[in-house]
């Protein structure tokens, strides 16, 4: 059951892919409504001339592309414009996403989002928008002990470069399953005077093992309680997880906060492209 502001919400929104099942998709078109942006995850071992070519399809067919720029899988400065200018000229890119990237350790000189943007290689290639990585629960990666020191930190200097660049920019975070720890995020962040818009990272349905799988790989925090509870109820256990709850709720405090600082929904495919865009039909 979903609520009159829910529809409202979920518009416009974006869905990420990689390489390997977006070559098992026929046909995008049959799937997506046109111009949704379409984030390609760059994945360690894949290779760029995939990730262009998928990025040339997706853009052939009329979608908005954003390809991960992973720093920690970018061996220098001189690879870095190499792919931008592929991305480019092969495929009309002009969006990315800046991500330090899941590796834990780097294979050349970069090792984070700033370092990306500090080339400013994306803004002499006239990038129109770069989002950048967003986590409601903190990220170990960034953060060892558990806290937000570092991740604030990094989070206020690209807020001080989004006033300086010409390209839009937004935070893409990683998913989430507890609408409160989202409005407790977004709420903070924007006391620390981010106001950059979040593109909310949301888990599209999936099998309850799958998806506490991925979480666990991911790092999810807190939020995961949410699905070790329904994984103890055995009425539930073998049905899929599905985001209505999360979506609803937060579509009820935006409507509450109108200033709430949530402009889009990020889907995560987990189950499968063809499962998630078939539920975004079902509630839409």
């Amino acid at each position: 059951m979903t609520n009159t502001n829910f529809k409202d919400f979920i518009s416009d929104y974006s869905i990420e892919v990689v390489p390997n099942s977006a070559a098992k998709i026929e046909s995008f078109s049959d799937l997506l409504p046109q111009n949704t942006r379409v984030y390609i995850a760059h994945l360690e071992k894949e290779d760029i001339r995939t990730m262009v070519s998928t990025a040339k399809r997706l853009s052939d067919e009329g979608f908005t592309v954003m390809p991960h720029f992973p720093a920690r899988i970018i061996k220098n400065q001189s690879v870095l414009n190499d792919w931008i200018s592929m991305y480019q000229n092969e495929a009309g890119v002009n969006e990315a996403l800046l991500l330090a990237g899941g590796s834990t350790k780097p294979i050349g000189e970069l090792d984070s989002s700033i370092q990306l943007i500090e080339s400013g290689l994306f803004d002499k290639a006239g990038f129109k928008r770069l989002h950048i990585a967003g986590h409601p629960e903190g990220s170990k990666d960034i953060d060892p002990d558990g806290g937000i020191k570092n991740v604030s930190e990094a989070l206020s200097w690209k807020q001080e470069f989004s006033k300086r660049t010409d390209a839009s920019m937004a935070i893409a975070t990683q998913f989430c399953f507890d609408a409160d720890i989202v409005k407790k995020w977004a709420d903070r962040i924007k006391e620390d005077g981010i106001d950059i818009p979040i593109h909310i990272g949301i888990a599209g349905p999936a099998k309850l093992q799958t998806l506490l799988k991925f979480s666990v790989e991911c790092g999810i925090g807190a939020s995961m309680k949410i699905l070790t509870k329904r994984a103890k109820d055995i009425t539930k256990l073998l049905l899929p997880y599905k985001p209505t709850q999360i979506l609803n709720d937060l579509a009820e405090y935006k409507s509450q906060d109108p200033e709430l600082n949530i402009e889009q929904v990020h889907f995560f495919p987990i189950g499968g492209i063809k499962q998630t865009t078939n539920w975004l039909e079902e509630v839409n």
